[in-house]
């Protein structure tokens, strides 16, 4: 097999599909890799660490795009489009309930589309998972951030001083996302509270907080009143697959303190905040409503080191497979990585997306026979 890694077009975008270590890996099973010039540089990889691997170095993107896998972090953008072809699959982010537009090109093209965020293992996430503990980290220090004056925040230091009380932080979801950041919340000595609907996971949540944390089951009213005293808001709730539903609303926002944050992980889902909108590591923060926000929709972009290694390491099994069977072989094979096919011969296979889209659902077991 012939494996592409394009150097990633998203505004912020830092991370890389591969490293020069898996290359090895890959080499090792038989495959070939491209890898496009300068893709892993903001990563710290350069291409004389991938040459060394065993990979092709190839100057112009066409010749990545052009393997029969190809390998990236992030959705492919309008430019990348004429790229997309029914002889080269694809594997990265994908996020497809939120972005209609891409959604026609793959069906158009016949792409045969695999998400990470729904390749499923024992009912787990494991793709989408390290990236959503660098997330959850990301927000209380983003959150932060936001909070600072010259940000338009109400000025409130979280963790307080000895002669100023702490911030409160409200946490939606006590998924990989808000478990991570309840608990750097709670290590910096703020206030903590955790909505979600699972009783299990809330009391996880507050073991991982060391019993420091609040948790309630998340309803509507609860959601409004932990948003309204809430110095820094995190929205975490997603749904593999699916638009994310919308637990924030409007009037929560209005009812917020002037200058408080919201970061709204769920951003590249579509957002769990009515008021949120895509936002780049460029110009990260706009202030909605006296709120301000922050709706980064690659937020772990911001640390290409720690997430690129991260995200390999989850992803590698899986190109292993691919090297190994080939594309179809590989989704046979695995349950779980069937779970992640998304589009295939112009057909939606992810039950999500098709339910988004108001369009028919091919079941991905049923498309690859």
């Amino acid at each position: 097999m012939r494996i592409g890694v394009p150097r990633e077009t998203k505004s912020g975008e830092n991370r890389v599909a591969i490293t020069p270590l898996a290359v090895r890996a890959l080499r090792d099973s038989g495959a070939e890799v491209v890898v496009e010039t300068g893709a892993g540089a903001l990563s710290g990889f350069e291409d004389r660490e991938y040459l060394d691997s065993g990979a092709a170095i190839a100057s112009q993107a066409s010749e990545a795009w052009s393997a029969e896998l190809v390998v990236k972090v992030k959705e492919p953008l309008p430019p990348e489009f004429p790229f997309l072809s029914e002889s080269s699959a694809l594997f990265t982010f994908l996020h497809l309930a939120a972005l209609p537009e891409l959604t026609g090109e793959l069906l158009a093209r016949r792409v045969t589309a695999v998400a990470y965020e729904t390749v499923t293992s024992a009912g787990a996430l494991p793709i989408l998972r390290p990236m959503s503990e660098v997330a959850g980290i990301l927000s209380i220090q983003v959150g932060a951030r936001g909070l600072e004056k010259g940000f338009g925040g109400r000025g409130v230091l979280l963790p307080g001083t000895e002669g100023s009380p702490p911030g409160h932080v409200t946490v939606l979801g006590a998924g990989v996302a808000g478990r991570n950041a309840a608990r750097i919340a709670a290590g910096i000595g703020a206030i903590v509270t955790i909505l979600d609907v699972n009783p299990e996971k809330l009391a996880l949540a507050n073991r991982e907080c060391g019993g420091k944390a609040r948790t309630i089951l998340s309803t509507p009213e609860a959601v409004a009143g932990a948003a309204k005293e809430a110095d820094l808001l995190v929205s975490t709730v997603l749904v593999a697959g699916e638009r994310a539903p919308r637990l924030v609303t409007r009037e929560m926002i209005r009812s917020m303190r002037p200058g408080a944050v919201v970061v709204d992980i769920a951003i590249d889902q579509g957002g769990s905040i009515e008021t949120s909108r895509p936002t780049t590591h460029a110009a990260p923060y706009f202030v909605e409503e006296r709120v301000v926000h922050y709706c980064v929709t690659n937020m772990p972009a911001a640390v290409p080191c720690t997430s690129t290694q991260g995200l390999v390491a989850s992803t590698l099994p899986y190109l292993l497979s691919f090297a190994r069977h080939g594309v179809a072989g590989a989704l046979r094979s695995d349950a779980g990585l069937l779970a992640g096919l998304n589009t295939h011969g112009g057909h939606v296979t992810c039950e999500g997306v098709a339910k988004a889209f108001g369009k028919p659902f091919l079941p991905p077991g049923e498309a690859i026979r």
